[in-house]
């Protein structure tokens, strides 16, 4: 059955598994960008509008990739694949200016938190979980020749890092007692922190790509 052989090819070809999970977390992104302008418009949030057009910027760049893998024959996949993975390289550049303002937001404790303790339990779990298998990808990423694969595993990553982000201020929101403002120095370090390990990756890449042209 077709199912059977999609399950297959997921557990045995790790370009084809990056693919497909590539493919989910566009529409899981996709979703959740046009929630978010939703929730911008309606309730005329600043945050919603800011991280919808991350997520937007994200969703772009993953169907872009996708789109390219797709579309490249045998022949031409590696000249294609080039064209992609340095566009999809500015993109990214891009998508690190983008997280400024929700991440200047989150430092300043303005994101609007309505979780209780046990759903910001759940989401520290799956953040964790999210950052512990990029990682693990980011390192496993070496083994394909497909350059578009290795671009992915660092898109996740970096989507990974944001989510950590986001979990920070969620837990100081929801479990911290006293004065919240007081843990805003320790919060503007590490989400500088993150945001520097974005850009990181994002230029890494970039320049690794010259340096193989």
């Amino acid at each position: 059955m077709k199912w059977q052989f999609i399950l297959w090819q997921w557990l045995i070809d790790y370009d084809f598994k990056t693919f497909f999970n590539a493919s989910l977390s566009l529409l899981a992104t996709a979703a959740f960008a046009v929630y978010n302008v939703f929730l911008g418009i309606r309730y005329s949030s600043l945050w919603h509008g800011s991280i919808s057009v991350y997520y937007l910027l994200l969703a772009v760049i993953r169907g872009a990739i996708i789109l390219t893998e797709k579309l490249s024959s045998q022949k031409q996949a590696e000249k294609l694949r080039g064209y992609a993975y340095l566009g999809a390289s500015v993109l990214l550049l891009l998508l690190n200016l983008c997280m400024v303002a929700p991440i200047a937001l989150l430092v300043k404790q303005e994101k609007p938190v309505h979780l209780g303790m046990v759903p910001a339990i759940v989401m520290a779990a799956y953040s964790f979980g999210k950052i512990t298998m990029a990682s693990i990808n980011l390192v496993k990423r070496r083994k394909s020749a497909n350059s578009l694969v290795r671009l992915l595993r660092s898109i996740n990553f970096i989507d990974a890092l944001m989510s950590i982000a986001t979990l920070q201020n969620t837990l100081i929101m929801v479990a911290g007692t006293g004065d919240k403002k007081a843990m805003l120095p320790l919060t503007a370090v590490t989400s500088a922190l993150l945001w520097l390990g974005t850009v990181f990756i994002s230029v890494a890449g970039l320049v690794k790509r010259q340096n193989c042209v």
